[in-house]
Order: structure tokens, then C-alpha cells, then sequence
């Protein structure tokens, strides 16, 4: 029988009712003949919930203790939808991350997948159950527990996509597939058909959040086709190898908020080698690096997300005590961001997106470009209106039929 496998986030699972409308979602496909495994996320804000605890007894909570804490809450919504089916008479089985054989790095709060060994998993759907894993989650080859970061339900089911072969894996969310921008900022943002790897991975890393970029990065890998949906049902995005589009379409704007940005100027070595160092102390991973050299004066700047820092007030403190004159911090950045394949192949693109914050008023603290992005820092009050404009400018102009005039 075909495998498919189907992931359902955390506002598909995020009551009983909703659990009872994803399995019977699950039960038809088990009826149309499909061996079913199904990737679910935690119910609604219980990650969140499980981190709040956790600071209200620590501002530093331990990174493996973590793991221990949040990928409980993965276990709830899959044992709750296996008890589903059950009752509908469909068998199921529960496995958490480890038990279905997802090996990850021993980065935790933010580990990788490296292998799946996937063997529980096949001798269940052999015996004709419905198996859902617990996504999110996985273990180290020291047999510890570790969880994949934010998003990281989505790699969970794109990684056994393709070590089960499965003919799909299908995402679902609240939202109908990826649309050319947040339709929650942009009302006339539109969902698109269908997507490249890149360009979906450049959305997802400037901050549309129906996918995960590590999920992308895994299917463009292995050749997986991901399909993005609506658990409601109605259109989709299907994410795939495409052939090459003509340079220069912008595809979408995304954007990001909860940044900060360091700058250490005047060219000292041991300045950014003392900043870099701390920033390894408090395993930060940055958003975007800038080095500038005019005359041999460097200057050298790094954006890093609030998201991925574990203990913000902590740097900022250590920050002041070290490198006090040396190294300057802005707080309440954003980020704003136009995607699309061959983007730079003219400057037309950025000299509109310059001219649209220009005319906002916005300032611009920084910028950086690639074959596929534009990215434009902020302040972080901003970035809706920006966002706004932009689309405005770049996809919904950009998609109107010229005139010879023009």
C-alpha cells in the first residue's frame, strides 16, 4: 500500500473537538487504502504554557531539562488522537520521537536530524495500524531526549516522508497552503499553487511561519513534494522542484519581529573575537552577519532573534560588564523581507523596496541580499506597515500586466 504521511499542528489538535475532526480526517484516508502515519504537534499554546512555567521558576532553565519538559506535551496529542481512532474502530499506535527512530544531533532546544531508523514504525503499518508520532522531538545518539526547535513538527514528518518512500506528506494548518504574505497583516494576500524549494525555504527563514526551513531543506534533499493544507480542507500549496521562473518575481513578503542588533565597529580583532566568543557561551546562532572594511576600518554586525536566545537578559548584562564602548546593542529590531528566485538580477527590486520605506519614513538599520532575498532591517513598530507596502509594491504590482508604455 502507498504511505503517506500527514502532520497536523498544534491549533488542528488544540481540543477534543478538534482531535475527534482530525481523526476522522485520518480515518478516510486508512479507508481509501493509504497506510497512514500521522505527525502531530503539541494542542494549541502548551509549549508556550510548559515554557512559562519553566521561567517562573528559572531564567535559566537547563537546555536538556527543557527538552525533558516541552516534548511532553507532543505525548498528550498523539496518545489523545491513537485513543481516537481506536474508538472508531480504526487501530493506532503511539510512538514518541525516540521510538520511531529519530536520531538527532545533541544540540538541545534546537537539535537536528541526522538519521531515521524507522523499523517500529514499518512493523506497525505491516500489521495495518495507523501509527502517529510525536513530532518535534527526538533523541541523541547518547540516548538523551532532544526537541528540534520551533517548527520543528514539520522536519519530523518531511524526514520519515522520505524514509518510509511515502507518495505525500502532507502538512496541515489553520491556514490554506502559503500565501504571498501574512493575510492576517495584508488583506489581499493570495495563496500560491505551488512553490520551489528555495523560495519556500527563503520565506520560512524570513518569518512565514506555515513551514518550517529545515523542513524544506530536508525535502529539497530528498525529493520530497510537500503538500501544505488547511485541516478544514479547500486549496493547497504544493512544494516542489519547479523548473526555473524568469528572474526578478517577487513571490512574497515575510517579515520578522524580536531581533536584535550588535556592532562592533573600528576594526579591533580582539572586539569581535571577544563578542563572538560570548555569543558561542550562549550558543546564539545568528540571523544575519555583516562585515564592512572601508579604508581598513571594519565594522562588523550580527543580527540574532530573540526567539533563539536562552537567556537574553543574561547577554545583555554580560554584554555591558565585557565590552561596554565597544560593542552596541539595538533592541526592538524587525525585519522585512521580498522573495523571490533571481531578485537581484536587477536592482529594480531593492531600489523599490528602499524607495517604499523611504516614503514611510522608515529608517533603515541595515540590509542584506542573496539570489533569492531581499532583507531590510527596521524598527520593529514598523514592520506591519512596511509589510503592507511592500507586497503592495513588489507582488501585487509587481503580477499587473505591463503596457508597452511601461
Amino acid at each position: 500500500m502507498a504511505i503517506v504521511v500527514q502532520k497536523y499542528g498544534g491549533s488542528s489538535v488544540a481540543d477534543v473537538d478538534k482531535i475527534r475532526q482530525v481523526a476522522d480526517r485520518v480515518a478516510a484516508a486508512k479507508a481509501a487504502g493509504k497506510d497512514v502515519v500521522v505527525v502531530v504537534s503539541a494542542m494549541g499554546d502548551t509549549t508556550d504554557e510548559l515554557l512559562a512555567l519553566a521561567k517562573k521558576l528559572t531564567d535559566s532553565p537547563s537546555r536538556r531539562e527543557l527538552d525533558m519538559l516541552l516534548s511532553a506535551g507532543e505525548r498528550i496529542s498523539m496518545a489523545l488522537l491513537s485513543m481516537a481512532l481506536n474508538a472508531r474502530g480504526v487501530p493506532a499506535v503511539s510512538f514518541t520521537g525516540s521510538q520511531s527512530g529519530i536520531v538527532t544531533n545533541d544540540a538541545h532546544t534546537n537539535a537536528r536530524i541526522v538519521e531515521v531508523r524507522p523499523f517500529r514504525v514499518q512493523d506497525e503499518l505491516e500489521r495495518g495500524k495507523v501509527v502517529i508520532v510525536a513530532g518535534y522531538q527526538g533523541v541523541s545518539y547518547k540516548r538523551e531526549v532532544t526537541t528540534l526547535g520551533r517548527g520543528g513538527s514539520d522536519t519530523t514528518a518531511v524526514a520519515l516522508a522520505a524514509a518510509l518512500d511515502a507518495e505525500a506528506c502532507e502538512i496541515y494548518s489553520d491556514v490554506e497552503g502559503v500565501y504571498t504574505a501574512d493575510p492576517r497583516v495584508v488583506p489581499d494576500a493570495h495563496r500560491l499553487g505551488e512553490l520551489g524549494y528555495e523560495e519556500m525555504q527563503e520565506l520560512a527563514e524570513s518569518g512565514a511561519k506555515v513551514l518550517n526551513a529545515q523542513a524544506v531543506e530536508f525535502a529539497k534533499e530528498r525529493g520530497i513534494a510537500i503538500y501544505a493544507r488547511a485541516t478544514r480542507g479547500g486549496e493547497e500549496t504544493v512544494i516542489r522542484k519547479l523548473p526555473p521562473r524568469a528572474p526578478g518575481r517577487v513571490v512574497g513578503v515575510a517579515s520578522q519581529t524580536g531581533l536584535v542588533s550588535l556592532c562592533a565597529r573600528g576594526g579591533d580583532a580582539s572586539t569581535v573575537d571577544a563578542l563572538l566568543a560570548l555569543l558561542d557561551e550562549h550558543e546564539a546562532e545568528g540571523r544575519q552577519f555583516h562585515l564592512e572594511a572601508p579604508d581598513g576600518a571594519g565594522a562588523v554586525s550580527l543580527v540574532l532573534s530573540l526567539e533563539n536566545l536562552h537567556d537574553f537578559p543574561r547577554l545583555r548584562r554580560e554584554l555591558a560588564a565585557r565590552l561596554a564602548g565597544r560593542v552596541s546593542l539595538r533592541e526592538a529590531v524587525g525585519a522585512v523581507s521580498a522573495i523571490g528566485a533571481g531578485i537581484n538580477a536587477r536592482f529594480e527590486n531593492l531600489r523599490r523596496t528602499l524607495d517604499v520605506l523611504a516614503a514611510m519614513g522608515a529608517a533603515v538599520l541595515g540590509a542584506s541580499t542573496s539570489s533569492f532575498r531581499i532583507s531590510v532591517l527596521v524598527e520593529e513598530g514598523v514592520v506591519p506597515d512596511a509589510v503592507r507596502r511592500l507586497h503592495h509594491a513588489l507582488v501585487t504590482e509587481g503580477e499587473r500586466p505591463r503596457s508597452p508604455a511601461d
